[in-house]
């Protein structure tokens, strides 16, 4: 079959991956009302068509930090995405630099910041703010030191949203020893993603943590390391510190309401990313598109 459309993507990600995988990065929250509302709202937006115009030569480029963009597009992070192919992390860094794009790696990525600027581009750097900000000040440097050009802090993360997939997959450690002779028995019954990633791929170790979490080795050690270590305490005044230790432009990606983009910019950020973290983390909330228009024209305001 050839892949066209973003259904054909999916539906081709759910054969290939096992389900502990595909739920993982499929699912959202509860019962995934925020998840199913980002798509609505999403499909609601409609564009203005003009004609008569020459268009024969189109230009969407846009600078950003700096950096030359061919659209106004950047790869957001993606969890564990070296799960779902082999140096995921690499692979969509390497698409991203082709696209004349940036690529922003997550904290939880198996490919570590040096490994993806080593073989592509320094990526842009996502962290979240944990417990030890002596493993946070180590991120920092590391990414500082591999080139990266902007940090992306993550403030909705400070507890982990109960993903009931999640929960049935056995991702999250529930269902002791039968979960996991389940999850390796699915992994079996696919072979293309069992040699890609399993027998082929490298370090299945979250290689921006390895001195964090140097005994995780399954998914469940990843998710339990997350509940944690993830700092539920965590203010603006935080961004105090990671001002200093980063030196460089912070976006604050997160934010749904119009105070906290305010209070953002206030703490020092220089761009905000409106996010509800697709749908993962609160059920019941504003799509990211909805909320969107307000927080533009409230931060436009002097």
């Amino acid at each position: 079959m050839t892949l066209a459309s973003f259904s054909d993507y999916r539906d081709a990600a759910r054969r290939r991956l096992p389900r502990v995988l595909f739920d993982y990065i499929d699912g959202g929250a509860y019962a995934e009302h925020t998840l199913a509302r980002n798509v609505a709202d999403f499909e609601q937006v409609t564009l203005h068509q003009r004609v008569m115009h020459d268009v024969s030569s189109v230009d969407m480029g846009v600078e950003l930090f700096g950096q030359k963009l061919a659209a106004p597009i950047v790869l957001s992070p993606v969890g564990l995405a070296g799960m779902y192919a082999r140096r995921g992390e690499v692979q969509a860094a390497r698409a991203a630099k082709a696209a004349g794009l940036p690529f922003c790696l997550s904290t939880m990525g198996l490919c570590a910041v040096e490994e993806v600027a080593e073989k592509v581009t320094p990526p842009w750097f996502q962290l979240y703010v944990m417990k030890d900000r002596g493993v946070m000040r180590e991120l920092i440097a590391r990414a500082k030191a591999a080139g990266s050009p902007v940090l992306v802090l993550t403030v909705d993360l400070q507890t982990p949203g109960t993903r009931y997939r999640d929960i049935r997959s056995g991702m999250t450690g529930v269902g002791g020893v039968g979960a996991q002779i389940r999850q390796a028995a699915d992994g079996m019954m696919h072979p293309a993603w069992l040699w890609d990633v399993m027998v082929t791929g490298g370090s299945r170790r979250f290689g921006n943590l390895t001195s964090a979490i140097p005994k995780a080795r399954s998914l469940a050690d990843f998710w339990q390391w997350i509940g944690a270590n993830f700092d539920p305490s965590m203010t603006w005044k935080d961004m105090e510190m990671i001002r200093e230790a980063w030196g460089g432009p912070i976006l604050v990606k997160g934010v749904l309401d119009v105070t906290d983009a305010r209070d953002a910019v206030s703490a020092g950020a220089q761009g905000i990313v409106v996010s509800n973290h697709g749908g993962r983390q609160l059920d019941g909330a504003i799509s990211s598109i909805a909320a969107l228009p307000g927080i533009v024209w409230m931060c436009s305001r002097p």
